[in-house]
């Protein structure tokens, strides 16, 4: 099993949304290199999550990714925009970890060129960061983190001083799952969807301190 496959499984998917936070993500294309820290993540379930692509074993050549050995990535749009979730768990077994925000460390003005925006909205929402990073299709899909040009660092991290904990974002308030504590992102990071500017840490973002660990 590689170190990717590693992280990506034997523990609770929540565990693993929350691990990623203060990991570089990058993504390479020929127009360059874009990367960022993971600052908000969200936790699918799988087959008994009421927003799970695979809720009641749903499943789809659309969604097969998400049924793929843990590290794999499963792309998919929502509207005009294309967001991306990390396969965990075992295969076969379709849970998921969806990146929701970024704190751009690489290529800040490729980004910008990008979403014709600056500062927190350039990547503050799952689709906003997928069009910063240059996904613009699912040629990514069912590629697995390890050998693919979108990767994530699982060498060190910076640390959040708090993570937050809250139901996830937009998903269907009737389902069995929409207040379920899935959502986790770096407390007062200006980055995390949905920040208010008087909530948000200007000076540190959030971390513990600028060293890597």
């Amino acid at each position: 099993m590689s170190p990717y496959q590693a992280f990506f499984t034997g523990r609770p998917t929540e565990e693993i949304a929350s691990d990623l936070l203060g990991r570089e993500l990058s993504c390479r294309t020929p127009a360059g290199l874009a990367a960022g820290l993971i600052v908000e993540t969200e936790a699918y379930l799988g087959e008994g999550d009421s927003a799970s692509h695979a809720y009641n074993g749903r499943r789809t050549a659309y969604s097969e990714s998400l049924y793929g050995a843990p590290g794999t990535i499963y792309v998919y749009q929502i509207r005009a925009h294309y967001c991306f979730d990390v396969a965990v768990q075992d295969q076969g077994e379709p849970q998921g970890v969806l990146i929701r925000a970024l704190e751009p460390t690489v290529g800040v003005e490729l980004m910008e060129q990008r979403r014709h925006q600056k500062g927190v909205n350039l990547t503050n929402g799952p689709g906003k960061l997928g069009q910063a990073l240059g996904i613009i299709d699912r040629r990514l899909d069912g590629r697995p983190l390890e050998n693919a040009p979108l990767t994530i660092d699982l060498t060190k991290k910076r640390v959040p001083k708090e993570v937050t904990v809250t139901p996830r974002v937009g998903v269907n308030q009737k389902g069995s799952h929409a207040q379920a504590p899935l959502r986790f992102f770096v407390a007062h990071n200006p980055y995390v969807s949905k920040m208010l500017k008087r909530e948000a840490d200007l000076r540190s973002h959030g971390w513990e301190g600028e060293e890597w660990r």
